[in-house]
């Protein structure tokens, strides 16, 4: 399982990246491994408000499906949206194919650093 050093982790498996004064968010190695294969997402719209730890998108897979939650509360600026029709691309590359760029209200907090996200992982997996 790959947990990027430079990347911060929600505990419900969510991916959060810094890029110049927004942020990026997808999901987790981990949770597209429980997930398995994706075959529908639905996304947020631009503009769309965030609550911090609240769904705000859901994913589908051959198992069940899951809602994503906000790690942050903010508002989306801009949707990934080469994933309405390729879903799959979260299995293939987790932390390049993002699902949306945001802006947050505050202070990023209660967000996890690589090294508590994997040791999390670990104990959910015993």
């Amino acid at each position: 399982m790959k947990t990027p050093a430079e990347l911060k982790y929600t505990a419900t498996h969510e991916w959060v990246k810094e890029d110049n004064g927004t942020y990026l968010m997808g999901i987790t190695d981990y949770a597209q491994d429980q997930l398995g294969s994706l075959v529908y997402i639905n996304l947020p719209m631009e503009g769309d408000a965030m609550t911090a730890g609240e769904a705000f998108c859901d994913v589908e897979s051959v198992k069940a499906v899951s809602d994503i939650m906000a790690p942050l509360s903010g508002t989306v600026t801009e949707v990934n949206s080469e994933l309405e029709d390729a879903p799959q691309k979260l299995n293939e590359d987790p932390y390049g194919a993002w699902i949306c760029r945001f802006e947050a209200e505050g202070e990023a907090e209660g967000l996890l650093s690589a090294e508590e996200y994997a040791a999390l992982c670990e104990k959910e997996a015993k």
